[in-house]
């Protein structure tokens, strides 16, 4: 266990270990490498498509990758806030939103660049599994995008009110956004049909697939949410189901990892356990400190990695 004295913003694993993310501007490494990536704080962080570092967004209006030897700006939006990042290790892109502006870089390519404009402030962002399409929430909906072109006209997904956050499903054939309600939303992408995942208790700020993709777990109830996504209609018709339920608690956030049938839950309460979705059975990995976890890994190979608003972070081998 570790204490940063920061609000951690996101805990991730590159290919050397686990890595936090700050809101004192910090990107610190499980090897006890820090680096002073941003002059405000990190708003946002993904995985280097390289496996090596990560990259975040900050308050300054940069985006930057950090590893343990050191920062490197990769962007500068103008001082606007990049509050979004996403990025694949299938095609090596990575993407930003700042405002309304959403633009695209290749790790491989320091002269590609894409810009794609929308009339509402971009929320999230989502590759898919093989990083040609990228997904942008906003108000009123989605948008879909070829990655690597440079004037097009997107697909708009259209639903009523602000869209937060948003994945696909790792075989490609829903959308799945969170609202700024206590709700989720869906597409079929197939043919636009629309899907409403409703009966929240709280804003969801986690979706994630464990498995072989047929589930999609959230965070947003007293328990992780469970909704089956297999079959042609997904979950229309289908009923969720709740795992690790606590009265009077929340589940903030929530990670799974591909091929894994674990999922990880941490909770207002900063308790962090996992489930195994064979058994349903509940191991606990950290007790209630009293601070909200605000950031949660899982990698396929069983390692976990929290953090939380007082800056509380830590680490554990499943096996």
């Amino acid at each position: 266990m570790v204490s940063f004295d920061a609000y951690v913003t996101a805990a991730l694993f590159d290919r050397t270990g686990a890595v936090w993310a700050l809101g004192d501007g910090t990107v610190r490494f499980e090897g006890g490498a820090g680096v002073e990536a941003h002059e405000g704080a990190v708003l946002c962080a993904a995985p280097h498509p390289s496996g090596e570092g990560v990259i975040t967004g900050g308050d300054d209006g940069r985006l930057m990758w950090s590893r343990p030897s050191g920062a490197v700006q990769l962007a500068d939006a103008g001082g606007r806030w990049i509050d979004a990042v996403a990025s694949s290790a299938a095609s090596g892109l990575m993407a930003y939103a700042a405002g309304r502006e959403v633009r695209m870089l290749d790790a491989a390519d320091p002269g590609f660049s894409r810009s794609f404009g929308h009339g509402r402030t971009v929320a999230g962002l989502a590759f898919d599994a093989k990083g040609r399409r990228l997904a942008t929430a906003t108000y009123g909906g989605a948008r879909l995008w070829w990655a690597r072109i440079a004037e097009q006209k997107p697909v708009e997904l259209r639903w009523a009110g602000s869209h937060l956050d948003c994945a696909f499903s790792p075989d490609g054939r829903f959308l799945f956004s969170s609202m700024g309600e206590n709700a989720l939303h869906g597409w079929r992408l197939s043919d636009g049909k629309d899907m409403r995942m409703g009966g929240y208790p709280s804003k969801v700020r986690s979706l994630t697939f464990p498995g072989k993709g047929q589930l999609l777990v959230t965070s947003g109830a007293p328990g992780a949410v469970v909704w089956p996504i297999a079959g042609p209609n997904g979950p229309m018709g289908k009923e969720a189901a709740e795992i690790g339920y606590t009265e009077g608690r929340l589940v903030t956030r929530a990670a799974a990892a591909e091929g894994s049938g674990v999922i990880a839950a941490g909770c207002d309460d900063g308790r962090v356990w996992t489930a195994d979705l064979a058994s349903r059975g509940v191991r606990h990995w950290r007790e209630p400190s009293g601070s909200p976890v605000s950031a949660l890994a899982i990698t396929r190979a069983g390692r976990l990695a929290w953090g939380d608003e007082d800056g509380g972070a830590g680490t554990a081998a499943l096996a």
